[in-house]
């Protein structure tokens, strides 16, 4: 018989990962070993890392430097194993909120200034959010011809888009749907609903699993805007419904336009006004710009559209066939966001303004059928900004978004994205473009 004694410090050296996202929309964190982690295990963070640019370093000329100290706390409602990806182990992940060393929370955590807004939609108004997210990316290395939501091009992606799918189902993250999309070699997956903090965490979460499946294939997959100038943009839309504590839709009036209730046409009112002033949160690169352009099948102008895919916001057509239930279905899809954009920030800034429509009783938002006419009906419709640094100005000026945010992280951001702007500045657009795809 065997004196071996097989104790913890013997047992299979898993780890537990502990993930934050941050202003460039980049999952960051630390490891544990899993036998060490407990439910009052958090681990250290700094407030300067916070600061950290694009392209890795941590800018100047903000409100944090060498002095201070955090912690992750876990969420292990997130807890989840990645299981799937080929040449990988598995590996033990959940999201956690960054709080002080005495656990209160640091104002500047975007998971939880998006939980802070859903907190005051739902004691103010009694709304609750259920949300999923679409992301679009492109595979840089693929080289069979490509063919817009072909079968051919579905086939020529294999085995990757297997791959992918039993990663998601295996990772516990619900695919909905996936296929080869309009733009070169661009690829959409899709999710099933959830509740908003999950639906951020699984957006998230997504991004690096697909860059991990398409590694393990010798691929490089890129969320970035635009790959290369005159392309086809990639955008992450959010479909987002409203219900109240006993699930019933919000937004649902067969009597109105669009069947658009006044409470939810109030909220994406609030939307569609503060979208110029909060354009940077939700299109943060130099390049996003490439893509909010008219005719693109992107987002220009604010309005909320029936069906149409130029609108900021659309409705989402409901699915009546073999008697199926509108009222349940109805919701709307906000297209203006990209792959730059950390996705707890990007939601609860859409809440946040929201939110003040609702406050402020704003008339519901006008519902826009058919192709938009630019030279005569919808001339006056708002214009988002143009470039980066219009919409960074609009957001620093703006008396309304600025205050959804705590000063220091306005200030990091602010400061993060305008040395973006100067460092992009000297590059033609393809270089912007290459950086970019890198990078996301």
């Amino acid at each position: 018989m065997s004196n071996i004694q097989h104790d913890a410090t013997h047992a299979p050296a898993g780890m537990t990962f502990f993930a934050t996202s941050d202003i460039t929309a980049l999952t960051k964190g630390r490891a544990l070993l899993t036998r060490n982690v407990t439910e009052g295990s958090t681990i250290g963070w700094v407030p300067a890392n916070l600061g950290i640019g694009t392209h890795g370093h941590i800018v100047d000329e903000i409100p944090f430097g060498s002095t201070g100290d955090l912690r992750i706390k876990p969420d292990f409602a997130s807890r989840r194993t990645i299981r799937g990806v080929p040449d990988q182990p598995d590996l033990d992940f959940v999201f956690g909120d960054i709080v002080h060393t005495d656990g209160q929370p640091w104002s500047c955590c975007a998971r939880t200034i998006l939980k802070d807004a859903l907190a005051a939609l739902h004691d103010e108004f009694g709304i609750t959010l259920t949300c999923a997210f679409e992301h679009e990316f492109v595979d840089r290395d693929a080289t069979y011809p490509h063919h817009p939501f072909s079968f051919r091009s579905f086939r020529s992606a294999e085995p990757i888009g297997t791959q992918l799918l039993n990663a998601m189902v295996e990772s516990g993250l619900e695919p909905e749907s996936w296929l080869p999309e309009y733009g070169h070699h661009q690829f959409e997956i899709t999710t099933r609903p959830s509740a908003a903090v999950e639906a951020c965490d699984r957006a998230i979460l997504i991004r690096d699993l697909v860059r991990d499946v398409y590694s393990a294939n010798g691929h490089r997959a890129t969320f970035s805007p635009v790959v290369e100038p005159g392309g086809s943009g990639s955008g992450v839309h959010i479909h987002f419904s409203l219900s109240d504590d006993e699930g019933r839709n919000l937004a649902w009036d067969a009597d109105r336009p669009g069947r658009v209730s006044e409470l939810a046409g109030s909220f994406v009112a609030g939307i569609l006004r503060d979208s110029p002033d909060m354009t940077s949160l939700f299109a943060p690169l130099t390049v996003s710009y490439q893509r909010l352009v008219p005719s693109n099948w992107s987002s220009a102008r604010a309005f909320l559209g029936l069906h149409n895919r130029e609108a900021l916001v659309r409705i989402v057509p409901t699915v009546e066939i073999g008697g199926r239930d509108p009222q349940k279905q109805l919701h709307f899809e906000f297209r203006g966001a990209d792959g730059g954009a950390n996705p707890w920030l990007l939601l609860g800034s859409l809440v946040r303004a929201g939110l003040e429509g609702l406050r402020e009783e704003l008339a519901p938002a006008e519902v826009i059928t058919g192709e938009l006419d630019m030279e005569g009906a919808h001339r006056e419709l708002t214009a988002l900004p143009s470039s980066l640094s219009e919409a960074l100005d609009r957001l620093e000026q703006s008396e309304r978004v600025r205050t959804w945010l705590p000063s220091e992280y306005l200030q990091t951001f602010l400061r993060i994205k305008r040395l973006e702007v100067e460092e992009m500045a000297p590059l033609s657009l393809t270089q912007q473009c290459e950086a970019y795809a890198d990078a996301y």
